[in-house]
């Protein structure tokens, strides 16, 4: 397992070098987005309008985040589940999309777009969106505010701690043994 600092937008070189199990911190934009939000984003791509940000080299967080307490861009922002955003993922990846940051494991469809297209999934901790919000220096609704929480943010994360769950290469951190052979 290594440890690498990247910037977005994201490379298909950055991301091609990530292993199952690695360590990423993360800087740069990423944008928010849950299941009320991908839903819009597919409709848009289906009507043919632009999206609300650019999807090449991007990474999208799946993340409700708290209102922001006084003095703070955002409030508590840990992951949410990934599997619901399964269905669209494979598409934003044939797309450009080069990350998601969740929580979980994927489907055998994501799996196979991130090999595909040089895609990667980080896990962000879940339970800490406290001390995940404070690699957040900078949040902005930029798309669907009516959705609230769920809409969809523009962050400026310095640092943010992830993990490297799924890699492009077809790996995947949960499937690893997690017991060394000595002790089974």
């Amino acid at each position: 397992m290594a440890e690498y600092r990247l910037t977005t937008p994201l490379t298909d070189e950055a991301v091609a070098q990530l292993q199952a199990g690695d360590v990423v911190f993360l800087t740069g934009t990423i944008h928010t987005a849950r299941d009320a939000a991908h839903k819009r984003l597919m409709d848009a791509l289906d009507k043919g309008e632009p999206l609300p940000f650019e999807l090449t080299g991007s990474a999208i967080y799946y993340v409700g985040p708290s209102p922001a307490p006084p003095g703070r861009p955002i409030g508590a922002a840990g992951p949410t589940t990934s599997y619901r955003m399964d269905t669209y993922a494979p598409r934003l990846h044939a797309l450009g999309m080069k990350a998601s940051i969740g929580k979980g494991k994927r489907s055998a469809e994501v799996k196979r777009a991130m090999q595909e297209h040089t895609g990667v999934y980080f896990g962000a901790t879940g339970g800490a969106g406290a001390l995940l919000s404070q690699c957040i220096k900078a949040a902005r609704v930029i798309a669907y505010e009516d959705l609230g929480p769920e809409a969809i943010r523009e962050l400026t994360v310095e640092e943010f701690p992830l993990l490297v769950i799924n890699d492009s290469h077809g790996n995947e951190l949960y499937a690893k043994p997690q017991v060394p052979e000595k002790y089974r």
